[in-house]
């Protein structure tokens, strides 16, 4: 196999698994909400929630009211405004339910800058994204049906380090339950507690619940970038398992008893999740398909027993907002790997902390982009070295190649020989260029996902024109450089004996052009970058390779 068509084979590999991926797989959006119903209404979920090895079932009424019963008693409940440092929410009346969440810090475009990221939202009955939940009891069952009363319509964060909004609901037993939602500075997590007063006359057996609700909508974003979109539960044997849309329509998952755990629905850049108060807990997660198109993925607290007069408090956090690793991480052990940098990810870790570390002392993500792939070229400068040498050695002999093709194009066998002959005599390994190439592929697909799951580049400022190094260049200019770039390497390299094959190559640079003209430009600046110094370093082993043997050839 010539090094040539296996370059080709590998570039083309490359951009065919992105555009596959890209064109087959779902997107993730900024979903929208309606009022939906928990995934725990009905009554065998609700029994087999509310269970546990310790409790026997508790007989809960399956809820069989029509949609517009539903809406005549809740009336859609009434908005609660909440307004943090970096939050503004909207809190429902109607179950507690979150269904407005945008974050203040994330404008939607450099060019819409007043307008912020809106991570949930209630629109439409087929497009919505919402944090819902609950307590499940024969006593007292509070669902996002549920209307709770409230001291105030609007609560403001100013210079407070927290900010609390409590709802209040009684039930006809006597059972007196305060869903409080608490807000922090600075903070995209939130802390909800269900203070549970049981003034019934009998034991209180139940547990508390709370699921993210959202429809399968697409995001508007290039189709040639694709990241994941769906949810994520995590337990100490399998800390990120994905379950896409498909498999929670497919079929219901529960996982019972399970310490140290979160759920989360993870889209481009963002997510939100729901986290257990204490790691020792033993939750347990589910999913389920819901009405109104939803895909439900939830967590229920352990079950818990309040005797007549006494009281009891269950809780659990839910976070939603940037997938910040260095933060998240804080969170939930973990909840980082929502930052999802594919099968080479410990190799993306490091390469992430250098990018960041970098960033540190020069403040401007681009040049922190050039300058780690200055380290990468420097850090395989040698296997890259040894790679050119063979190809400049290859093109040192081409014409001689050409000429025993001529000769023998009608013996293939004779041809194959005398080529072997050739490369014996002349010390030449065919494949020497390909091999340091192919153990660099994982570290530049690495760095690939780096860039592209990284909140951190996103909308972040280069130079000139290119002021959000997360979506395509606006003029072109850098897939335009890189074409060119592509073109000068190929100059560098043997020609391909082989006529089609060399005019393959010659369409190469305009089909990477074409591609990349769609890719973010910190993936395009990054490609630019290595290769002006693959160029500048094969040039200059090429040089001298030729100038070696056109020396010797004089001396003779």
């Amino acid at each position: 196999m010539e090094t040539t068509r296996f370059l080709l084979l590998i570039s083309l590999g490359l951009v065919l698994t992105m555009i596959w991926q890209a064109w087959t797989e779902e997107h993730g959006y900024s979903g929208e909400q309606s009022v939906a119903r928990s995934s725990l209404e009905d009554t065998e979920t609700s029994n087999a929630l509310i269970t546990d090895t310790a409790t026997p079932p508790l007989a809960i009424e399956q809820n069989t009211r029509t949609e517009e019963e539903h809406h005549k008693e809740t009336g859609g409940g009434e908005k609660i405004n909440v307004a943090t440092d970096v939050l503004d929410i909207v809190i429902n009346t109607a179950g507690g339910t979150i269904e407005y969440a945008a974050l203040k810090k994330y404008p939607v475009s450099k060019k819409d800058t007043d307008n912020k990221i809106v991570l949930l939202r209630k629109k439409e009955q087929d497009d919505f994204y919402l944090i819902q939940g609950g307590v499940l009891s024969k006593t007292n069952k509070i669902t996002p049906d549920t209307v709770f009363s409230t001291d105030n319509k609007s609560y403001v964060l100013g210079n407070n380090e927290s900010i609390s909004v409590p709802l209040y609901h009684v039930s006809e037993e006597g059972v007196s339950t305060t869903k409080t939602v608490t807000f922090y500075k600075g903070q995209y997590v939130a802390d909800v507690t269900y203070k549970i007063e049981n003034q019934s006359q009998e034991t209180w057996v139940g547990r508390a619940y709370a699921e993210i609700v959202r429809t399968k909508q697409k995001e508007r974003e290039s189709r040639f970038i694709y990241t994941y979109t769906g949810a994520v539960v995590s337990t100490p044997e399998q800390r990120y398992e994905k379950i896409n849309f498909d498999d929670i329509e497919d079929d219901d998952l529960k996982i019972n008893a399970v310490n140290n755990g979160w759920v989360a629905m993870l889209q481009h850049y963002f997510l939100t999740a729901i986290i257990p108060d204490k790691k020792e807990e033993a939750y347990t997660y589910y999913t389920r398909k819901g009405s109104d198109k939803g895909y439900i993925i939830g967590a229920a607290t352990p079950t818990k027993e309040i005797i007549a007069g006494d009281r009891e408090t269950l809780s659990h956090r839910v976070y939603f907002g940037p997938k910040d690793q260095k933060e998240i991480e804080k969170i939930a052990e973990g909840l980082s790997l929502t930052v999802d940098y594919g099968i080479f990810w410990f190799i993306a870790k490091p390469l992430y902390w250098l990018l960041d570390y970098i960033h540190s002392f020069v403040n401007n993500w681009g040049w922190s982009i050039v300058l780690v792939t200055v380290i990468l070229k420097l850090l395989f400068y040698k296997l890259s070295a040894a790679g050119y040498r063979s190809m400049a050695n290859m093109r040192r002999v081409q014409p001689r190649l050409v000429a025993i093709k001529e000769r023998y194009q009608d013996d293939r066998a004779q041809l194959n020989k005398a080529m072997m002959d050739i490369y014996k005599k002349e010390k030449i390994n065919p494949l020497g260029g390909c091999f340091p190439i192919l153990i660099q592929i994982p570290v530049f697909i690495s760095l690939y996902w780096v860039l592209l799951e990284s909140v951190e580049l996103r909308q972040a400022d280069f130079v000139l024109w290119i002021n959000d190094l997360s979506v395509a260049d606006p003029f072109f200019v850098l897939p335009l450089i890189m074409g060119i770039t592509m073109f000068a390497q190929q100059k560098l390299n043997p020609a391909p004996m082989d006529p089609v094959q060399a005019k393959v190559m010659s369409v190469l640079p305009v089909v990477f052009t074409i591609f990349f003209a769609f890719f973010p430009a910190g993936l395009v600046l990054y490609w630019v970058s290595n290769n002006i110094l693959s160029i500048a370093q094969q040039w200059a082993i090429t040089y001298n390779i030729e100038k070696t043997s056109s020396y010797a050839t004089t001396k003779k």
